[in-house]
């Protein structure tokens, strides 16, 4: 029996049990699995978070292919549960074709805009967090050449790309940022191999400090980085732990949040969009017991000098998504 065939029998037998619609939310969560260590594990920290406190349960399935997002989506939604989580834009157009055939159905999606009457949609201000970020890789260079690996070749992870060369160029005008991307399919998310094959290109390249926005592909660069002796930057999760004293620090953009808030508002889930950044603690840098040692009085001081001007205002870092273009490379 397939994952989805054991997903659509188990919800039938609870429906079935309880004689009535459930009105358990529900978490969808996209390729590269659940405990991708990275931004599908955040969006199930969130979950769990949620139901630890309640005491009450959630609905959960890991996708093996495209073909299965609609399937989900429906079955949930015809099987009661409500709110419906789901992490990543690929989610987006079939939602947009969904959400209206279930109008008494909250959704709630993640890194995407659909514009529905019962949708909300999460965003992230990613540029800001990766500046922060490409501070400190900057500061903690001694090579003066960083690198950046990201997942599939997508606007999204061009705009955490273009928020950390911007961070580097604030601390070193001078320094080289090497960026590659893992691949232009979803498969470019969970390929730890190639992840591992470019961090060592970069370090072949002088780079002493590699940051991974890449999912599960990640992994394999923080492993890389590691194993040569160089500094990695985490993202999304707190991947400091992942390799202790070797992960600068990590870009934490608070998905676990996102689901947290959208499973606690349940059926009174306000919609429309929601964005979320440095300004209202939804972005943000990682500091613990596993990098202590490695971020100094200064760099700290410098990206919490930088977040405040962020969240004032006064400093502004530029959004890959809003016009395609990058003004540093």
């Amino acid at each position: 029996m397939t994952l989805m065939q054991k997903f659509l029998a188990s919800a039938a037998a609870a429906t079935l049990c309880a004689g009535a619609a459930v009105a358990e939310p529900a978490l969808i969560f996209d390729l590269g699995g659940k405990f991708d260590k990275s931004f599908n594990e955040a969006a199930f920290a969130g979950a769990k978070r949620w139901a630890d406190e309640t005491g009450e349960t959630f609905r959960e399935i890991e996708l093996q292919s495209e073909a299965q997002r609609e399937q989900a989506l429906r079955r949930f939604a015809e099987n009661g549960n409500n709110p419906i989580v789901m992490t990543g834009f690929a989610f987006g157009n079939v939602l947009g074709e969904v959400a209206p055939d279930y109008p008494d159905t909250k959704f709630a999606i993640i890194d995407m805009v659909v514009d529905a009457p019962n949708v909300r949609s999460v965003v992230f201000n990613e540029h800001e967090g990766s500046y922060l970020v490409g501070m400190m890789a900057a500061m903690a260079s001694e090579s003066g050449t960083v690198g950046f690996i990201g997942g599939m070749d997508i606007p999204l992870i061009r705009k955490f790309a273009c928020g950390y060369v911007q961070g580097v160029k604030a601390v070193n005008p001078d320094a080289t940022v090497i960026q590659n991307m893992t691949g232009t399919t979803p498969a470019a998310w969970n390929d730890p191999v190639k992840g591992s094959e470019l961090t060592k290109s970069q370090i072949s390249q002088g780079a002493d400090v590699v940051y991974a926005a890449a999912g599960g592909t990640g992994v394999g660069v923080l492993q890389t980085a590691a194993d040569e002796g160089i500094l990695s930057v985490g993202v999304d999760s707190n991947q400091n732990y992942l390799h202790p004293g070797k992960v600068l620090t990590s870009m934490l953009k608070r998905v676990d949040n996102a689901v947290y808030d959208a499973m606690t508002a349940g059926t009174d889930l306000e919609t429309g969009i929601n964005v979320m950044g440095v300004a209202n603690g939804g972005i943000g840098y990682a500091m613990d017991d596993y990098n202590a040692e490695l971020i100094s009085e200064e760099m700290k001081a410098a990206a919490d000098e930088a977040a405040a001007k962020i969240s004032s205002g006064e400093l502004t870092v530029h959004d890959y998504m809003s016009d395609n273009a990058c003004p540093v490379e």
